[in-house]
C-alpha cells in the first residue's frame, strides 16, 4: 500500500467507522495524526496525535485497540457518545488502576454495546477511567448483578506510570 497521507487517513477513518460507528473516524483522527507502520510488514500499527498514542491496529483481526487517550477523544467528540459504560464511584478507583468492571458496579451503559466490542469506561463526572473489551451486552451490564461486565485493558492511572 502506498503511504499517501490522505489515503492512509481515509483508511483508518473507515476502519474506525466500521468498528466504532459512523462518525468515529472523524472524531478520533484529526488531519494531523501520525501513523506508524510496522518495519517488518509495512502495515499500519499505531496512530498518534500530538505525541499521544490513540489506537493500535491489531494484526490478528485488523481492528483497533483503544488507549485511554483514544477513548477520551472518542467519548468527548462523538455526539451522542457511543460504546460507553458508566460505573459507580465505589468502583472508579479500581477501574482507573486497570481492574475489571463487575456488573453490580455498572450504573448505565450504551444499550447498543455487544460482547467483544471496545468500550470506554467513565465515572459519574464523565471523566474517562479506562478502556477495555465488553463481556456482556450493554443491557445485560445494567441488569445483571454478578459477573464481569468489562475486561479493562488500561486504566487512566496506569497511563501515568
Amino acid at each position: 500500500m502506498k503511504r499517501d497521507g490522505q489515503e492512509v487517513l481515509g483508511k483508518i477513518r473507515k476502519i474506525a467507522d466500521y468498528q466504532l460507528g459512523r462518525g468515529a473516524g472523524e472524531a478520533l483522527f484529526a488531519d494531523d495524526v501520525k501513523v506508524v507502520f510496522s518495519k517488518r510488514t509495512g502495515r499500519i500499527r499505531h496512530v498518534y496525535l500530538k505525541g499521544k498514542l490513540l489506537v493500535t491496529l491489531r494484526p490478528t483481526d485488523g481492528m483497533f485497540s483503544l488507549t485511554v487517550e483514544g477513548g477520551r477523544r472518542l467519548f468527548q467528540k462523538l455526539d451522542p457518545p457511543r460504546l460507553w459504560v458508566r460505573v459507580s464511584s465505589d468502583a472508579a478507583p479500581f477501574v482507573a488502576e486497570g481492574r475489571s468492571v463487575f456488573a453490580k458496579h455498572v450504573i448505565a451503559a450504551d444499550s447498543e454495546i455487544r460482547p467483544q466490542e471496545e468500550v470506554v469506561i467513565v465515572g459519574k463526572g464523565d471523566g474517562v477511567l479506562g478502556v477495555g473489551k465488553a463481556v456482556l451486552t450493554g443491557r445485560e451490564m445494567t441488569e445483571f448483578k454478578r459477573g464481569v461486565a468489562v475486561k479493562v485493558r488500561k486504566g487512566s492511572e496506569e497511563s501515568h506510570k
